[in-house]
């Protein structure tokens, strides 16, 4: 079992940046696919990005490529979401995730993650 905790958020202006970390419990980190994704109220959560456990595989929704980088230091049981361009649009509450799930193919599906972390606030006021 793992229990996660975001931190970073807060409200930044249009084109600032942000670094979200996500810091895990436990001694199995290393063993999880870790993911971020991001509700804004009356929609249902979407994923923002991933990292396999080695760190060796990332994905990102299409919004975020080449603003968004996601990275981990196993050493420190840390994700982190380096957040860069910011818009508007990325206002949301942003949730760590992890899952055992080796299938890279579901690691964008909210359904997959098992544990999840209490989300941080990130507005972006244009």
């Amino acid at each position: 079992q793992v229990h996660l905790v975001e931190s970073g958020g807060g409200l930044v202006q249009a084109g600032d940046s942000l670094r979200l970390s996500c810091a895990a419990s436990g001694r199995t980190f290393s063993s999880y696919t870790m993911g971020w994704f991001r509700q804004v109220p009356g929609k249902e959560r979407e994923f923002v990005a991933t990292i396999s456990w080695s760190g060796g595989t990332t994905y990102y929704t299409d919004s975020v490529k080449g603003r968004f980088t996601i990275s981990r230091d196993n050493a420190k049981n840390t994700m982190y979401l380096q957040m860069n361009s910011l818009k508007p649009e990325d206002t949301a509450v942003y949730y760590c995730a992890a899952t055992l799930t080796k299938v890279p193919q579901i690691w964008t599906t909210v359904s997959v993650y098992n544990y999840w972390g209490q989300g941080t606030q990130v507005t972006v006021s244009s």
